[in-house]
Parts: structure tokens; sequence; C-alpha cells
């Protein structure tokens, strides 16, 4: 194969008059009939290394993939080059019987150069039998790392593809794969008998992507924030479940963005009408889960956006990777928080083993990267064995952009690492947190931990504190979290050598990436607001909840909440109707106690000459009000709680986070029928009067008083009951 023809073909089939990066090279050891392995970024130019080898070959190349749309996606843009209709083909479960006839019939004349099928269809005895008696030129196996059960996409269907091969006719395999680790790319070529392969890997450094990572703070303020401030720019955001996809794309809309939600749950027509309008610009913003994305090539996506830190730093490179692919400015921006990521761990619990150690050890590598003061691209790629020295960052991350101060931390480790020695083992981090500030409850006294000669030595530092010493040594294998025992934490073998012999550890002054998640209705509980309010009326406004609790009779908490207060020192709702606006308020809480406030703010707003902000009160989505009166008419007929969650596909836990809201921003609901089928009623009096007496609402505080004695359900359920009738 001469070096002209190659390029000659490149020019007669495609159009281009050179190739990228690796690709010749590729196609020449494929043409020449070897195992060929290639590793290369999203946007790299990976489908051109079969599609072209396929057009020069004789006989019909096989082409393994995963998603139907990602298949039909290539077979028309190859039918754009060819004059031929049936140059490109799908075998899979979506065609009749006559289309399936017409495939076979193009095959077998010669006209089909490549057959794309699902590995499901490759499985079928009825094709592998069509297939033995044609002439195949070589295998390729597209997005190859869902071979391994290291990749971030792993389908056991794929496992099998070797020996199915084997069946229809020894060829040579490309393997083809845009994110592989060391560990996933040996599972691929072990899997596919293709250990001696030409392996062909190029960088995966995206120079021009800019990685950021904001702790999970009003979120859809940031959000819309960002978004209004780069106009007309093409985005996608990503999130974990498709009820928030939902909620955030109504949001956008509501406050002026041109998005639309893009989730498995919707049907196939309403995604490829979606997906089609981001393509075409007619929206600016796809909302989306990780089912969008897969062979979407949109090469001026300029930001991607996590709203939810995703369980695998595979996903997260991949899906960042959809940015900035024809070179230019690409933005991406993820929102962490450490409990969005331990929800995830506690979600495996129950796996198979095997399951179970790799989920967990794909979540530590995203914790570690998340949190990590260092440079968020040397980290990425060495992640996936490439050596980056930092300084070729050029500031592209938020880390070498605005460096963190370091210092070290030695000392604090070999402490937490003692503790956990002298607890044997058995204790989870909240419990050797409380240890080192010298905190007792009844569990811990039942330990005796207050002779462990570590208690109270921590009590200069702050809880938060101590939560990432701890989470350092896990990121750091000196320490490890069992699943399956709630997360318990255990000493490791390299944790005892580091108490024998401490060496420096360097951390961060860090950020807050405790605690702060962002519940559905803004209600951010025990979280503060990441802008700056006005403090001075914050303390007036604090003052004022604390004097309107004493009238009423009730806790200060029970009126305003923090968060709530620090909201109105930002936006300075003078107005009942603006105070409705403020998260947390609601028409309820605004009629029951809102003149005061906006009395106050409206007379230090005058007499300190202050403009008000027409900023961001970030318009809610009148649409969840759908949800909320169902829970209230539900409620009212006295329907079982466990009963509404199921008829609105919500687990418990999401349920009270909605009845919560609607408690908290002033409307009453009546939970008692099912909470007295529950606990009895000295329990109940007991739990709402230590609310009632209680400095903070706190579920973890109420839990810690009674010594584990209730579940955090319970504590939820009376508080509902609390708030509802002292505060509404």
């Amino acid at each position: 194969m001469s070096n002209t023809s190659l390029v000659e073909n490149l020019k007669k089939f495609f159009g281009f008059n050179t190739f990228k990066g690796n690709q010749e090279a590729v196609i020449k050891s494929l043409l020449e009939g070897n195992d060929t392995f290639v590793i290369m970024p999203t946007g790299g130019g990976k489908s051109l290394c079969y599609q072209l080898p396929a057009l020069m070959s004789e006989g019909t190349a096989i082409i393994v993939s995963p998603l139907i749309a990602l298949m039909k996606n290539q077979v028309d843009s190859m039918r754009g080059f060819s004059t031929e209709n049936g140059v490109a083909h799908v075998l899979n479960s979506s065609l009749t019987k006559k289309e399936i006839q017409q495939v076979k019939d193009d095959i077998t004349a010669g006209i089909t150069k490549m057959l794309y099928v699902a590995p499901e269809s490759l499985t079928k005895d009825e094709n592998i039998e069509f297939l033995k008696t044609v002439k195949i030129s070589f295998y390729a196996i597209d997005e190859a790392h869902c071979i391994s059960e290291w990749g971030h996409d792993f389908r056991p269907e794929y496992r099998n593809l070797r020996s199915i091969m084997n069946k229809i006719g020894k060829r040579p395999i490309i393997a083809l794969t845009a994110t592989a680790t060391p560990k996933v790319q040996s599972d691929i070529q072990k899997n596919l008998g293709m250990e001696n392969a030409a392996v062909f890997k190029s960088s995966f450094n995206r120079e021009n992507l800019y990685y950021e990572i904001r702790p999970k703070v009003n979120t859809e303020k940031e959000i819309i924030k960002f978004i209004k401030n780069n106009p007309g720019k093409s985005g996608i955001i990503y999130c974990m479940s498709r009820k928030k996809v939902e909620e955030l794309a109504q949001t956008l809309q509501v406050n002026g963005i041109k998005a639309l939600p893009y989730h498995a749950g919707l049907d196939s027509n309403t995604r490829a009408k979606h997906q089609d309008a981001f393509l075409m610009e007619e929206v600016d913003v796809i909302v989306a889960t990780i089912a969008f994305g897969m062979g979407i090539d949109k090469p001026d996506v300029r930001f991607v956006i996590h709203y939810d830190m995703p369980k695998s730093l595979e996903s997260y490179y991949q899906e960042t990777g959809r940015a900035g692919r024809d070179g230019g400015e690409g933005n991406c921006i993820a929102f962490y928080a450490y409990q969005d990521l331990e929800k995830m761990e506690k979600l495996m619990a129950g796996k198979p083993v095997a399951e179970l150690e790799i989920g967990k050890q794909l979540i530590a590598e995203t914790i570690a990267y998340a949190e990590t003061s260092g440079c968020r691209r040397r980290y990425l790629l060495k992640y996936f064995g490439e050596e980056f020295p930092e300084e070729k960052c050029s500031n592209m991350c938020d880390n070498c952009r605005n460096p963190k101060e370091k210092f070290d931390a030695q000392e604090d480790v070999k402490l937490v690492l003692e503790t956990v020695v002298s607890g044997q083992n058995r204790f989870k981090a909240p419990q050797i947190v409380a240890i080192l500030k010298g905190q007792l409850n009844q569990q811990l006294r039942s330990y005796k931990v207050e002779e462990y000669e570590q208690f109270n030595e921590g009590a200069d530092k702050s809880e938060h504190y101590w939560n990432s010493v701890i989470r350092q040594c896990i990121v750091n294998g000196l320490l490890e979290k069992e699943i399956e025992t709630y997360g318990i934490l255990k000493i490791t073998p390299e944790g005892k050598k580091f108490i024998e012999y401490p060496q420096p550890f360097l951390m961060a002054e860090d950020t807050n990436f405790e605690g702060i998640t962002d519940d559905d209705d803004d209600v951010i509980l025990g979280g503060k607001s990441a802008t700056a309010f006005d403090e001075v009326l914050f303390k007036m406004l604090k003052e004022l909840t604390k004097s309107e609790a004493k009238k009423k009779g009730v806790p200060p908490y029970a009126v305003f909440q923090e968060s709530t207060l620090n909201e109105m020192a930002l936006h300075y709702p003078t107005t009942l109707e603006e105070l409705k606006n403020i998260p947390g308020v609601g028409e309820g809480k605004a009629k029951k106690f809102g003149q005061p406030f906006v009395d106050l703010i409206a007379k230090y707003v005058k007499e300190n000459d202050i403009e008000k902000p027409d900023d961001f009160v970030v318009k809610s989505v009148v649409n969840k009000s759908s949800l909320k009166v169902f829970i209230i008419q539900s409620t009212d007929r006295k329907v079982a709680l466990d009963d509404i969650a199921k008829a609105k596909g919500l687990t418990m836990e999401e349920l009270l986070d909605e009845i919560e809201g609607i408690v908290n921003s002033g409307t009453r609901i009546n939970i008692n029928y099912y909470l007295d089928q529950k606990l009895d009623e000295d329990q109940i009096e007991e739990i709402f009067d230590y609310f009632m007496e209680a400095e903070t609402d706190s579920i973890e505080e109420a839990y810690k008083e009674f010594d584990g004695e209730y579940t955090e359900e319970e504590l939820r359920m009376v508080r509902i009951k609390f708030m509802s009738e002292v505060a509404n």
C-alpha cells in the first residue's frame, strides 16, 4: 500500500487532504493484516480509522457498536459520502424481516462495505450462520472499553465477542476506545486475545479545555449566572437523575434560557427532536443524563457543566471531552459535594464483591480528583497513564490559575490513624471526628473512648477539617472505608507504616465540600450561601427572628432559617410579593411572619441609600407545583407516605425532601395519620419537645442526642410535624 494511494483514497472518499494524528499509521497497520488497538480521545477521528480501510478492502467489515443511535448516525454519514446507499448497513433489533433481507442481499452482492451490529445481534445463531458465508474484511470493536469491568460503560455481552468472531472466521481486529486506563487497556487486549496487537495511543491532553470544580452551593443560580454571561453559546449540563434533568431544564426555561431535557425516560421521537434542536442551534443548552452525547458530533460546544459529579473519572473525561472539539473555547465546570458520591457508595451495598471493589475504587479516584489542590490536568492525564508536567497546563485549570496555600498536616494525619487503631477498626468517620473533638454519646461511652490517648486531642479544629483529613487519608491509601459495613474505617498496611515512619503530608487550605448539596427547594439546611451578602442587615434580621420567635413561643429556626435570612440580606426584599421569591419563604410564611421583616429591610434600604440588585432571584419552576399539589392532596386524603412516593417514582428520602420544602415555605401538611403507625405517642412527644428546645433543627444533632434510638426517617417525620404545627 503506497503512501500516495492512502492519501488519494482519503481525498476520493472523504474529501480530506491530510490525516490527523495517528490515523495514517493505524490504517496502514490494519491494511497490513495486523490486530490493531487504538486509544484516541474524543474528537481525534477514530471512526475514520476503520471507515477508510473498509472502503478500500474486499468484502464487508463488521463494526460492533453499543448504541443504536450511534450506529444510525454513522451509517447516515457514510451514505452521504457514497453514491451507493447499501455501502453501510445496520443489523439490529429495530429492523423488520423485509429490511433484514435487504441487508443480507446487499452484503451477498458485495455492495456493503460496513455492517454495523450491536453485540446482542452478533450472538444470534442465524446471523452467525449467515456471516460464515460472507467474505469479512476485518472486525472493528468500537467503544471497546465496554469490554472491561473497569471501564465506565461495562456491557457483559461484549465479553463474548472473541468466541463469536472465531465462529464466524478469523480476521484482523481493530479495537477503538476514547478512554482507557492502563488497567482497562490490558483487560480489553486480554479479552479479545490481541495481546500482540499494534497499539496506537494519542495524547489525552485537550489543551483548549479549562477544568474547574466548584462547591455545590446555590448551584442553579450559579449555572444561570454562567449561561447568562455566555449568551448564545452551546452547552451541555449533566445531571445524575431524570427528575433533576426535567426540573433544571424547566428552571432554565423560566429564567429565559433556551434549554431542553434529554434522558432515557423520554420517548425516542422526543429525544431525537431535542437532539436535532440542539444540533440545529434552535436551543443553546441540553440538560441531560449520561444517555446524551455518545456520538454527538457538535464541534462548537462551548461549555460542559456537571450538576452532579459522575461516578468515575473516565465518564468525567468522556463527558467533558464533548466541549471544544473544534479546538476553540471549552469550559468544563463541575459542582461537587462529597455527600453526592457518598450516596452513590451507599447504593452499591449488597453488590457482588468484585463489582463493589471496582465501584469503590472508581468513586475514590473521582473524590481525589475533585478535592486535589494540585493541577487537575496533570491528575487526569496521570489517571490515563500519561505523564504531564504541571507547568504545561498554562493556567487552564482552577488550581493552577488560583493556587491554594498548602501546609504540612503530618501530625494530624498521624493522630487520625492512631485514633482508628485505638478504636480497633470499628468506627465510621463521624465517630472518629467525635472522639478527636472530645464529644461523647451513649454508643461512644459504651466503648470507653474517653480513655483513648487521642480523646479531645483535636478539639481546636473544626469537624469539617477533620473530615477532610480523613478523606485525604482514604485518597492516599492510608485508610480504607468499608461500604458493606456502612463506611467503617480500617487502617491499611500503608497507614500502619505512616504511624511508624511519619512523612510530610501536604494539604491545601481547602474548600468546604461538605454538607452543602442543594435541596430541590433551595432550602440549604446548615449551608451558607456562597455569594457576598450584607452582614449588618443579616445580624439585624437574626435579632428580629429571635424576638419574633419569642413572641410566638417557637424556636428561631421555625420562623426563618439562616439560609433564608442570608438570601434576604442578599436581595433586600421590601414587599411581601418579593419576599415570596426568597428560597424557603413561600406564601404561608410570608403571610405569617413576613411583615416585620420587609418593614425592617425597607427602612434599612432607605436609611443606607442602597440600590437593590435586580440581580438574580432565580425564578423557580411553576411546574414543580404539580408535585406539591399531588403531595398536599394525598396527605389530606391520608394516603400512606410510601404509597405517595411509589406513585411518583420517588424514594422515601426524596419524598421527605419535597414535604420539607413545602413545609419550610409555610404550608401546613398533616402526616400524623402516618406517623402514629410508626411511633407511639410518647416517642413522638419526646422528639417534638427536643425540637422545641433545640438550637438547631439539624437531624444529625438530633440523631446524636437520641443515640441512634430513632432512625433519620423517623426524626425527619417528627420535624415535619413540628415545623408544620409550630412554624406555620
